[in-house]
């Protein structure tokens, strides 16, 4: 028999797990108040010549729970760095001090909060599309197998069946990353 369902299965949660790792990365950068080296991975610096990530021209650190710092490993780039974490949009004002740049990570406004809870929510609505995008290709190929006559209708409806409880179970791990997240939102 050429169709096999723990292959198919396992294809299935292949892709739903990046559409989680996705969600966790986009969940990561939300700021909500409170100094995380990963708010600054999204930025890039224009660095000899080409656009880095920021973690490839010193190291970010979180030394107070409002503070970030990155320092910088060639004293050429301090501007460049400077330059990228203001321009990234995310609100932050870094103040250099010597081969250091101190990024103070600011109150968040009610406003602000509505606006990253929002966010989230998009974040995690599109974590879902892309979970169930997934099962439908899960279901199609389903489908295929049986018209190919390669498994039998009742064997078609326990696969369907399987893969429509694998789905559930991906789309209650992001509503449950997204009630985290909005709790780490208005709690800060």
């Amino acid at each position: 028999m050429a169709a096999d369902l723990s292959e198919l299965k396992q294809d299935l949660t292949r892709r739903m797990d990046g559409a989680i790792d996705t969600l966790k990365r986009d969940f990561n950068g939300l700021r909500v108040g409170r100094a995380h080296p990963a708010l600054l991975e999204p930025i890039k610096v224009s660095a000899y010549g080409s656009e880095m990530p920021l973690n490839q021209v010193g190291t970010v650190g979180a030394p107070e729970p409002r503070l970030l710092t990155v320092q910088v490993w060639d004293k050429s780039m301090i501007k460049a760095v400077e330059k990228a974490i203001q321009e990234s949009g995310l609100g932050l004002n870094p103040m250099t001090d010597g081969m250091t740049i101190r990024i103070p990570i600011p109150q968040l406004t009610t406003d602000r909060r509505n606006e990253l809870a929002k966010l989230a929510n998009k974040y995690a609505e599109g974590a879902k599309i892309a979970v169930r995008g997934v099962r439908r290709d899960g279901m199609e190929q389903i489908k295929g197998f049986e018209k190919k006559h390669e498994i039998g209708e009742d064997i078609a409806k326990t696969w369907q069946d399987e893969v429509q409880k694998l789905t559930d179970q991906y789309i209650k791990s992001v509503d449950s990353a997204l009630a985290v997240k909005d709790k780490d939102i208005r709690e800060v």
